[in-house]
């Protein structure tokens, strides 16, 4: 990894006291409560965090993506649902900045680099997570608008959130199923759209995630990404392909956080007259979790060097979003045995470490799903050519 230049270091130094001052005071309390951190996310607003993506022209930071990728794990360490905030926002970012024509981009990534609109994507529905081509939810072209009908669910920021890239069919007969599908930007305010139930689960709380329900909403025309039908799954596709990064760094600060717990603990807890650290089963436990935590660090960084490169890295991507989310999986559970009885305890934050790993485990595609994109890759990659 190359070493941090000044403007580097001052950003994830910047991001790091926030966190440590701010966010981990509060976090465990906020979270028990499911409170919407109002106040922190405000003052993400002020530190730019909402336009780390966006190019300067458009008034955001265009910071690279592994600058991008340690800021994600300073936050996620300090609280998952917070770094959720601004997760599937950059997703939406990166879309716009990708694909976006230069009318739409002037008009929505100066507010958003401010975060002013700020969102989330709206892709999953009942029947289609994993296997996006089978979504059924319709945008049918009527003059100067499309009419939008059918329900996305999982959608992080949902209620707070006021702009968001969605995924629709515009030619639903088409085949294959990806070709008819486009990618739209959309804001809140219209008829037709309502936020439905907030779903509740075991972790990743405050951050809010609900159902959108879609009945005749409009959106218009020049709100297609690109002005072009048909391209909205690629655009998806490489706006997840960052995702998995960001995702793959949040599960890096969770397995921080929970190391940097249980190592702190076992100086300090005594059992038969001496710290547990001093036995060789938890010197084991904390020898295989830092070696994890090292090689997810250097799986991400690697690939966020490769895309920043301008390469594709869907194969390094999708493996330092496997082994980083299950190594945040993994410390969290050999943190809470280390903690013993505290760890299961709601007086200590390593119980909300434990619930929100699997969040990352599934989210940003399943890493059931990685492990196919990576095999997939691998024999591409090493075609027999014999």
């Amino acid at each position: 990894m190359k070493p941090l230049n000044g403007e580097q270091e001052l950003m994830i130094g910047t991001v790091r006291k926030f966190v440590a001052n701010e966010v981990i005071p509060v976090a465990s309390e906020m979270e028990h409560r499911n409170e919407y951190p109002h106040d922190l996310v405000g003052q993400m607003r002020e530190m730019g965090l909402f336009g780390l993506n966006i190019p300067e022209e458009y008034g955001g930071a265009e910071v690279d993506t592994t600058t991008l990728a340690m800021v994600f794990e300073e936050v996620a360490k300090g609280w998952l649902g917070l770094a959720g905030v601004i997760g599937s926002n950059s997703v939406m970012c990166d879309v716009l900045v990708r694909f976006g024509t230069e009318r739409q981009k002037r008009q929505f990534l100066p507010a958003m680099a401010l975060g002013e609109k700020r969102g989330g994507i709206c892709l999953t529905e009942s029947n289609a997570g994993t296997d996006l081509q089978n979504i059924s939810t319709t945008a049918i072209r009527d003059g100067d608008i499309y009419r939008v009908n059918g329900s996305k669910m999982w959608i992080t920021n949902a209620r707070h959130g006021n702009t968001f890239l969605l995924l629709a069919k515009t030619d639903p007969g088409a085949q294959p199923p990806r070709s008819g599908m486009s990618a739209f930007i959309f804001e809140k305010g219209s008829p037709g759209m309502n936020v439905g139930r907030d779903i509740d689960k075991l972790g990743y709380k405050s951050v809010e995630t609900c159902e959108l329900h879609f009945d005749n909403f409009s959106i218009p025309a020049e709100n297609l990404i690109g002005e072009v039908e048909g391209q909205g799954f690629k655009q998806v596709m490489v706006g997840l392909e960052a995702e998995r990064l960001n995702v793959a760094a949040r599960g890096l600060g969770i397995a921080r956080a929970a190391f940097e717990e249980a190592i702190r603990y076992a100086q300090r807890r005594v059992t038969f007259g001496k710290p547990i650290a001093e036995y060789q089963t938890i010197q084991n436990k904390l020898a295989d979790m830092a070696t994890r935590i090292e090689a997810s660090r250097l799986l991400i960084y690697s690939a966020a060097e490769k895309r920043d490169r301008g390469e594709r890295c869907d194969l390094e991507a999708g493996m330092a979003k496997l082994f980083a989310t299950e190594t945040a999986a993994e410390v969290s559970l050999e943190a809470m045995r280390i903690l013993g009885a505290n760890g299961y305890s709601k007086d200590f934050p390593v119980e909300r470490y434990y619930r929100d790993a699997p969040l990352v485990v599934i989210g940003g595609g399943t890493n059931e799903l990685q492990r196919l994109i990576i095999a997939r890759n691998l024999l591409r990659k090493h075609k027999d050519k014999g």
